[in-house]
């Protein structure tokens, strides 16, 4: 998950990660739940579903204030696209859908996750969408699943997420497959030493465990951050980068979100290279106004998911035009369509029924490619099975919920300390 803004370049480099994913959520992701996702149908949908009124209802929990404000006005505008497509397509079952939201804050405020998750509970919807962080879903997902509707995240990428709950889905990748990417970078580049600077949270340990064992697989030695790790409230890194540059690492992999900056300030100021850096979606942003021009020029850093197209940014904007930030809108966008299309296809609104289609609609029973809602109802109409590509082209959910296929961009940073999208890297990378 990413924490603060980026400002990411329209010709984002991107690396496919095809059909292995499934292998590598089942392989990697230990920590996940054991067993498949699927459940039963039939009694998932017989056993206290919630009432439907007949009208579909989307519900989304994403962040207004807190450490990942900057995320919420975003989707909310994408839900409010969403809702006019499928409205102007015809609606579902012949009504119009309806939207609602909560502020959840983020993780600090635990409290306000649960409360956000009651309220939009309260409206009896067909799917909730969100939350993007982690650790305010692991807050949040029992209840909402245990009122038998489905949690749609859009951005949590937890690795210990694969399989969590019949109900629990994702259109973002899990961590299995950024951690592979980008432990196959930097074992390509070269490095043999390497060090992890990571804080201690759902996010950041599960993401450095899959790096972790991709990169001592290729050889690579992990001298400091295999199992060490800092605390999010940390503001003051010195003992910890004397640490490390005690184990002379020939690069230093940094997982952090706003700690990031003060960490690699410690960095810099003890001596070690800020030129090869290793970051992840939680820091590849525009570090232009953080430090001194250059600082990080050369170093890397991988964003997961779907880059929105021009136009998709624009359809956003014309429900909010002070959006400037786009992360996670294409997969928001997605999850309310296949839940709508899961709906139509079950020929009800309720929890249950949306939870029980979702597979198929999304490809799982291979049925013709349809990249609209418009499209898709036709078909659905038609008595056709379909696999919605939408705009994050995630394939089918896998057995564990997650997409079955997923995207990774690369990033250097330039002089002015900005990530845009490395030429060099695409195609380069194995398929994992």
């Amino acid at each position: 998950m990413r924490a603060f803004t980026s400002k990411k370049d329209s010709n984002t480099t991107i690396i496919t990660i095809t059909a292995a994913v499934a292998a590598l959520t089942m392989m990697m992701a230990g920590c996940g739940s054991s067993g498949t996702a699927t459940g039963s149908s039939s009694d998932s949908a017989s056993s206290g579903s919630s009432k439907s009124s007949g009208t579909f209802m989307a519900a989304g929990l994403f962040p207004l204030t807190g450490s990942m404000a900057y995320l919420g006005p975003a989707n909310i505008a994408t839900m409010k696209l969403a809702q006019k497509d499928i409205n102007a397509a015809g609606g579902v079952l012949g009504k119009d859908i309806e939207i609602t939201s909560a502020d959840t804050s983020d993780a600090d405020h635990a409290d306000q996750n649960t409360s956000s998750a009651q309220s939009v509970l309260a409206k009896n919807p067909s799917v909730v969408v969100g939350p993007p962080s982690s650790s305010v879903v692991k807050n949040t997902y029992k209840q909402v699943t245990s009122a038998k509707v489905p949690m749609i995240s859009s951005g949590a990428t937890s690795t210990a997420f694969s399989g969590l709950n019949d109900y629990f889905f994702r259109t973002i990748p899990p961590d299995t497959v950024q951690g592979a990417v980008l432990g196959q970078i930097i074992a390509q580049d070269g490095v043999k030493n390497l060090a992890v600077a990571v804080f201690n949270d759902e996010y950041g340990t599960s993401l450095r465990d899959v790096v972790v064992k991709t990169v001592e697989d290729a050889g690579v030695k992990v001298v400091y951050g295999e199992k060490d790790t800092f605390d999010p409230t940390e503001t003051n890194f010195s003992s910890m980068v004397t640490a490390i540059k005690a184990t002379n690492p020939d690069a230093v992999l940094v997982i952090a979100f706003d700690q990031t900056v003060p960490l690699v300030k410690e960095l810099a100021a003890q001596g070690i290279d800020t030129h090869k850096l290793y970051m992840t979606d939680g820091n590849t942003v525009d570090h232009s106004s953080d430090f001194e021009a250059g600082l990080l020029k050369g170093s890397t850093g991988t964003i997961p998911g779907a880059h929105p197209t021009e136009e998709f940014q624009k359809n956003v904007k014309s429900f909010n035009a002070k959006v400037t930030d786009f992360t996670y809108t294409a997969e928001t966008y997605d999850a309310i369509v296949l839940a709508a299309l899961a709906a139509q296809k079950g020929g009800a609104t309720d929890g249950a029924t949306v939870q029980k289609n979702l597979m198929a609609v999304s490809g799982s029973t291979k049925g013709e490619k349809c990249d609209s809602y418009k499209a898709c109802l036709a078909l659905l109409k038609d008595g056709k099975d379909i696999q919605y590509q939408g705009q994050t082209s995630i394939g089918a959910f896998n057995d564990a919920h997650d997409p079955s296929s997923a995207s990774i961009g690369v990033y250097k940073y330039d002089a002015d300390n900005k990530p845009v999208f490395d030429h060099s890297q695409e195609g380069s990378v194995p398929k994992v």
